[in-house]
């Protein structure tokens, strides 16, 4: 048995019903209820690869099992995730673990739970509309790399689409 899974097993917790209640009432959250824990999502994930504590699947176990501790903080192993879907195209019984791990994310950010990280995102995005600051270098190596220049983004229309108007 793997260190991952005699770590849960070492948990004292019991099921968190609310928990799995509450992740089931997010949009997409509910899926975590169809993984087997057959492991495909584990196999290519790149975060997984590079980081010692990102495991899509027992993340979803710890969502079955309801560790609402260890899954909603700003330590979270959900922030190490790449948002790539390898997971999700792997999957057997489309659980999409990706949508689970972004259903989580959302419960941490409207529980003021996100990393520092997350609030910076926001703002560039409510400011330009793009997560990261272009600057005159970003806009070289785009045309070097023959990639087109970012297009404004009518941030007024995107403040209106996400109910911020």
């Amino acid at each position: 048995m793997g260190s991952e899974m005699q770590s849960v097993r070492s948990e004292k917790a019991g099921l968190n019903f609310a928990f799995r209640e509450k992740l089931n009432s997010v949009a997409e959250g509910f899926r975590h209820n169809y993984c087997y824990q057959c492991g495909a999502c584990v196999a290519d994930c790149p975060a997984g690869n590079y980081s010692e504590v990102f495991n899509p699947r027992l993340i979803l176990l710890k969502a079955i099992l309801g560790f609402e501790n260890e899954l909603i903080s700003a330590e979270s192993e959900i922030w190490d995730c790449t948002n790539c879907y390898t997971c999700s195209e792997r999957c057997p019984q489309d659980v999409r673990p990706i949508d689970v791990i972004i259903a989580l994310k959302n419960i941490c950010v409207r529980e003021r739970k996100a990393p520092q990280f997350v609030g910076k995102v926001y703002e560039s995005v409510m400011a330009s509309g793009i997560t990261t600051k272009m600057s005159s270098l970003v806009a070289k190596r785009r045309e070097e790399f023959g990639l087109r220049p970012v297009k404004d983004v009518p941030v007024e229309e995107l403040k209106k689409m996400i109910g911020l108007d």
